[in-house]
C-alpha cells in the first residue's frame, strides 16, 4: 500500500480506509486508485476487521472524481472496466461497508459512495453526477436505479448539477446525516449498530440484498434462502434465541 490511502482498524474490528490526497480534492489519481485496490483487499482478508468505513481527508471532498489532468496526459477514451475500485463491480468483498462522505463527492466520487452498502453524510457534503460537464459518461450510475426514483435520476445524469446532502438524503441514496465535526462518531455508531447482529446473518442479509437487485422476484426468493442456509444452521442461530429466553446480550461466534 501506498501513503495515497491510509488503513487502520480498530479493536472494536471496525476498518477505517482513508483516501488521503486532500490537496487534490482527493480525486481518483492512479496512486489513490492503487491505493483503494490494496486497502480493499486488505480488509477483506483481515480477520480482525468485520466492517469498513470510506471516507476522505480533509473538510473539503470525500473524492472530487476523476483525474481530469491524467485523462488529457494519457489521451484516456473508454475506461476500462478494471479501472476503478468499486464494490460490485471491480471488488468482490464480504464484509459490509459504509462511506462517510465528508464534502464533495462528484462524479467518479459518487461512484464509489454508491458502491458502499450504507452511507452517512456530512450536512456540508454535496452530490453530483457532473460527467456531461466535461464530455465523458457515467455508465457506473446504471445500479443508481434500484436506490433512487427514475425522474430523479434522470435529472442528476442529465444536469450534472449537485444536490445537497439533505437533498441524497431524502431521495434515499444518503442513510443518515451528521453535522460535519460528528461526521465520523456517527459513521463509526452505525457501524456498531452492524456489528451488533449475527455475522452470518448480516452477511447473508447482505448478499440477500444484492440478489434481489439483479434478479426477478421469484430468482431473488430461491437465491436467498440459499444464501441463508449457513445462518441458519450455525450455532448462532442457536445463540440468539437462548440469550433473548435468557435475558442476556447474545455472544456471536461467527459460526
Amino acid at each position: 500500500m501506498n501513503d495515497a490511502v491510509l488503513y487502520d482498524v480498530r479493536p472494536d474490528g471496525i476498518a477505517i480506509l482513508t483516501i488521503n490526497r486532500p490537496e487534490s480534492r482527493n480525486c481518483l489519481s492512479l496512486d489513490v486508485r492503487q491505493g483503494l485496490f490494496a486497502a480493499w483487499a486488505r480488509f477483506d482478508a483481515d480477520p480482525a476487521a468485520r466492517i469498513a468505513i470510506l471516507t476522505g481527508a480533509g473538510p473539503k471532498a470525500f473524492c472530487a472524481g476523476g483525474d481530469l489532468k491524467e485523462m488529457v496526459e494519457t489521451g484516456l477514451k473508454v475506461p476500462p472496466r478494471d479501472m476503478f475500485p468499486v464494490p460490485y463491480e471491480t471488488l468482490k468483498l464480504s464484509k459490509p461497508t459504509i462511506a462517510a462522505v465528508n464534502g464533495v463527492a462528484f462524479a467518479g466520487g459518487w461512484m464509489i459512495a454508491q458502491g458502499c452498502d450504507l452511507c452517512v453524510a456530512s450536512t456540508s457534503a454535496s452530490f453530483a453526477i457532473t460527467e456531461v460537464k466535461v464530455g465523458r459518461g457515467s455508465p457506473w450510475a446504471a445500479p443508481l436505479i434500484h436506490m433512487i426514483p427514475q425522474r430523479i435520476m434522470m435529472e442528476i445524469i442529465l444536469t450534472g448539477k449537485p444536490i445537497s446532502a439533505q437533498r441524497a438524503y431524502e431521495i434515499g441514496l444518503v442513510n443518515r446525516l451528521a453535522e460535519p465535526e460528528a461526521l465520523m462518531d456517527v459513521a463509526l455508531a452505525l457501524a456498531q449498530e452492524v456489528l451488533e447482529g449475527a455475522p452470518l446473518s448480516v452477511q447473508a442479509g447482505r448478499e440477500s440484498v444484492m440478489l434481489a437487485t439483479e434478479m426477478g422476484r421469484s430468482a431473488a426468493l430461491d437465491a436467498a434462502w440459499a444464501a441463508h442456509e449457513v445462518a441458519y444452521n450455525s450455532q448462532d442461530a442457536q445463540e440468539g434465541p437462548r440469550a433473548f429466553s435468557e435475558k442476556r446480550k447474545p455472544v456471536w461466534r461467527g459460526e
